[in-house]
C-alpha cells in the first residue's frame, strides 16, 4: 500500500499561513478543536505547529504572553520542517513519523505541498492490516527460521481449509526464531488445526477469540 491511498488532499486540509501570528494560529486551532496544523508559503511546507509547540515556544521566548502571541510569526516556531514522505512512499514508512506529532506533510516530486496522513489513519490502517475490525481467531505461535517455514505453514493451512485474515511476522532476539500473528475466520477444526501445526514444529504462544 502507497501514502497516497490513504493521503487527505491540500484541498481538504486546515493550515495557516507565512506570517500568521502565534496568536491568531493558536485562537484558530482552538475554533477548529484541532491539535496541529501545516504551515505553509503557497505550496511550500515550512512546517508544523501544534498547541503544545505554541506554549512551549512562548514560555522559552523570554516574552511577556502578550507580545510573543502578537509579534512572533509562526513559520518562526515551526516544528519538524524536514519529518515529510513523498506521495509514492509506502505507507510503512508513515509509523514512525506520526508518533508524536497528530498528522505527518505530503509533498509531491517537485517538493510541493499535496497533503497530510493522520495519526488516526495510520492507526486505522494497521488495525485494518491485522485484521482487528473481523471476527476470528489471534493465534500468535513462534517457529525456528529455516527454509520453508511460511510455506509449510501456508500447506498446513490450506490442507485445513482454514481462511487467513491477516499473517504479520516478527524477529525476536533470537535471530533464529521467529514470531507470527496470525488471525484466521472461527473454525470448528481449530484444536486439530493448532496441534497440526505443533507437530510440525511451530510452538503455539496463545490463542484467543475475537468476536
Amino acid at each position: 500500500m502507497f501514502v497516497k491511498s490513504i493521503i487527505i488532499p491540500k484541498h481538504r486540509v486546515l493550515f495557516v499561513t507565512k506570517g500568521s501570528s502565534a496568536g491568531k494560529t493558536l485562537k484558530f486551532l482552538e475554533d477548529n478543536q484541532i491539535d496541529g496544523v501545516p504551515v505553509l508559503d503557497g505550496d511550500t511546507y515550512l512546517g508544523l505547529v501544534t498547541r503544545w509547540s505554541i506554549y512551549e515556544s512562548g514560555f522559552k521566548s523570554g516574552l511577556d504572553q502578550q507580545a510573543f502571541l502578537e509579534t512572533v510569526k509562526v513559520e518562526d516556531i515551526a516544528i519538524k520542517k524536514n519529518a515529510h514522505i513523498d506521495d509514492s512512499d509506502v505507507f510503512e514508512e508513515t509509523l514512525l513519523k506520526v508518533k508524536d506529532v497528530p498528522f505527518v506533510p505530503v509533498l509531491d516530486d517537485q517538493n510541493k505541498f499535496v497533503g497530510i496522513v493522520t495519526r488516526y489513519d495510520v492507526l486505522e490502517q494497521f488495525q485494518s492490516a491485522f485484521g482487528m475490525k473481523h471476527k476470528g481467531i489471534r493465534i500468535a505461535f513462534s517457529s525456528v527460521e529455516v527454509e520453508g517455514r511460511l510455506a509449510r505453514l501456508a500447506k498446513i493451512t490450506h490442507d485445513f481449509h482454514q481462511n487467513i485474515i491477516s499473517l504479520a511476522t516478527f524477529d525476536e532476539t533470537d535471530k533464529l526464531v521467529r514470531r507470527l500473528v496470525m488471525r484466521i475466520e472461527p473454525s470448528a477444526d481449530l484444536d486439530k488445526y493448532l496441534n497440526k501445526l505443533e507437530k510440525n514444529g511451530f510452538q503455539i504462544l496463545d490463542v484467543k477469540s475475537f468476536e
